[in-house]
């Protein structure tokens, strides 16, 4: 892992109308029924025709994106109905989602609470995208949605790539950890069928990166992730570190295992082993 560049955010949650912009998750928008997003309530969508059922099911999925990021000052173009569409259609809920390998090393508890983890990741490629918006969340859901297109089509192959967890969101600090930079990485998991040969993204700003072994230490975290958020949660962890020296102080990642626009995320902080 490149520690100053790229190198080194989604499953489940409440379900909610859209009328509650924040709360809807990603799983839960593919894991809905087709008569929950396509019955208008003014009769069966089956008897108007297959293309007006997707067409009408689609419209709905996007809406339903929509609200979800308004409540975070984010807008989901019309462009993203069909990358929901497909991520819907060959996602149905966590069991088809690929997680990213890695041995566990140690654990360190106290009184029976986590208060870290020591893992080790193999070397693997990553398609990743550097992003600067006025604020974090805005910043990763936009790269978020610049990378589902890539899994979603957009890409050499032509064809859904499948989703991998967790999604992952490098943040720089200043020295104290009192100030988050703009510039977010957000990256992705190449599944094990793409290990070998990646294919190749249509947006120019997203990379395919080869990433070394790293080795990392991980503390969960649940809540939205912003910088108030993020500046805490590192340093609750490195409170938690025997050695400060033992990682890497300026730059630190956030995984997230849940759509990043939902305000109750399950995430975990990393801290870089320091080579």
């Amino acid at each position: 892992m490149d520690q100053g560049g790229c190198q080194m955010s989604g499953g489940g949650g409440d379900s909610s109308g859209p009328d509650q912009p924040g709360v809807i998750t990603l799983e839960d928008l593919e894991s809905f029924s087709e008569d929950q997003l396509t019955d208008s309530g003014n009769g069966s969508i089956e008897e108007e025709g297959k293309a007006m059922e997707e067409d009408e099911h689609s419209d709905q999925l996007l809406q339903y994106w929509q609200n979800v990021a308004r409540g975070h000052q984010v807008e989901v173009s019309q462009e993203m109905a069909q990358p929901i569409q497909q991520l819907t259609t060959n996602n149905q809920g966590r069991g088809n989602r690929e997680h990213i390998p890695f041995t566990l090393l140690t654990r360190k508890e106290k009184c029976g609470e986590l208060l870290y983890e020591k893992r080790h990741y193999e070397k693997g490629h990553w398609a990743c995208i550097t992003m600067r918006e006025d604020t974090y969340e805005q910043s990763i859901c936009y790269g978020f949605m610049r990378i589902m297109r890539y899994i979603c089509q957009q890409n050499t192959l032509g064809d859904y790539l499948g989703m991998t967890l967790p999604i992952i969101t490098v943040v720089r600090t200043n020295e104290n950890h009192s100030v988050v930079s703009h510039d977010v990485t957000v990256a992705y998991y190449l599944p094990i069928d793409y290990q070998a040969q990646p294919p190749q993204p249509q947006d120019d700003e997203i990379t395919i990166e080869m990433w070394p072994a790293t080795t990392v230490y991980t503390r969960p975290f649940t809540g939205p992730t912003n910088e108030v958020t993020i500046i805490n949660q590192i340093n609750a962890m490195a409170e938690q570190m025997d050695s400060p020296g033992a990682y890497v102080n300026d730059s630190f990642i956030v995984a997230g295992y849940t759509n990043p626009a939902h305000i109750n995320r399950q995430n975990e902080i990393w801290f870089l082993e320091r080579r």
